[in-house]
């Protein structure tokens, strides 16, 4: 079931967001060569409690994984696309690293996630980056009230396939709000004109998934949790929460996720 949220419950969400965004901001910031992603994760945890908010994440066990989500951030380094589990191994000049993080505020939850080169960015590498947030702002403008969620899907895809990139197979976005996963589904690629008619009061977390190599498979790693490129090739994930309003779209997680193209 959908549910759409009020002007309040949507400031809730924004409210939410802002912490994701901030915590994103410090998370970005603090990436570097010999930064191990486990100090990332206790970076956010921090931060968290600080806002006091609580991880969407820590916990979350749904029925395919072996376990329980062990932290805050999923961080996932060069092929891993999606669900990285953070790790010890310390990030190298040259990694390309993808963080998504949702939390919880006073019963409200906001998702949103980027990707950074770690050092200046290979010019492959830029491309990439440019073009997941390209996509996400292309789904973005299709977001007003009597537009199809079909809109949403093409827009993300006319932007990727034809740069090249695949999209994993599969996955998309969501409804947010009360909780991390609501319905609906939100397709990274679908035909124009198709699919639920889009109303004042939905809050959907967009997020493309963009695989350099161009295929659209994917292989599980053996943690149970990462998700990679079957070909080897890199990815990018960024996402936002987004309301559907009356004034067009309306961004709730922030600065922390945005910049395209980082130094």
């Amino acid at each position: 079931m959908i549910e759409l949220k009020t002007p309040d419950e949507i400031d809730a969400v924004a409210a939410a967001g802002q912490v994701v965004g901030r915590v994103l901001d410090a998370v970005r910031e603090a990436a570097g060569p010999g930064v191990r992603p486990v100090e990332l994760d206790a970076l956010a945890a921090d931060l968290i409690a600080d806002a006091g908010a609580r991880s969407s994440f820590v916990g979350y066990h749904p029925s395919w994984a072996p376990r329980p989500f062990p932290g805050p951030l999923c961080v996932s380094v060069n092929d891993a696309v999606v669900h990285g589990i953070p790790t010890a191994t310390p990030l190298r000049r040259g990694d390309l690293l993808s963080v998504d993080f949702a939390v919880y505020l006073d019963g409200w939850c906001a998702d949103a996630a980027f990707t950074v080169a770690i050092g200046s960015p290979s010019a492959a590498d830029a491309t990439l980056i440019d073009t997941a947030w390209r996509s996400l702002d292309a789904g973005i403008a299709q977001l007003v009230p009597g537009a199809k969620m079909g809109d949403v899907g093409h827009a993300i895809a006319s932007v990727a396939r034809p740069a090249g990139y695949g999209l994993m197979e599969g996955f998309g976005g969501h409804g947010v709000g009360r909780s991390m996963h609501e319905d609906p589904h939100v397709p990274n690629e679908a035909r124009a004109g198709r699919g639920l008619r889009l109303q004042t009061g939905m809050v959907l977390a967009l997020e493309p998934m963009l695989i350099a190599g161009g295929g659209d498979a994917y292989r599980v790693d053996p943690d149970g949790w990462t998700l990679c490129t079957a070909d080897g090739s890199r990815a990018a994930h960024v996402e936002h929460t987004v309301a559907v309003t009356a004034d067009g779209p309306r961004v709730l997680t922030g600065n922390g996720a945005r910049d395209r193209v980082p130094a």
